[in-house]
């Protein structure tokens, strides 16, 4: 079973499916960024180096990943 990259709202519970990379089309992976003031970003990054996108939003926060 392909295991599928889901983004919960925390606060409403809304959700996402899988992302694909424009370029290859493959699908993204959830990753973090940290930020030079410490702070952690979550981000969807394509597996081929492709380039890296801010995780969803909704109700005005992130969206969460369970990986």
């Amino acid at each position: 079973m392909k295991e599928i990259t889901a983004y919960t709202c925390e606060k409403c519970g809304k959700s996402i499916g899988t992302m694909t990379c424009g370029k290859c089309d493959k699908e993204l992976k959830h990753s973090t960024l940290t930020t030079g003031d410490g702070e952690t970003v979550h981000v969807s990054e394509c597996p081929d180096g492709h380039g890296k996108v801010k995780s969803p939003m909704c109700c005005g926060q992130d969206m969460s990943c369970a990986v």
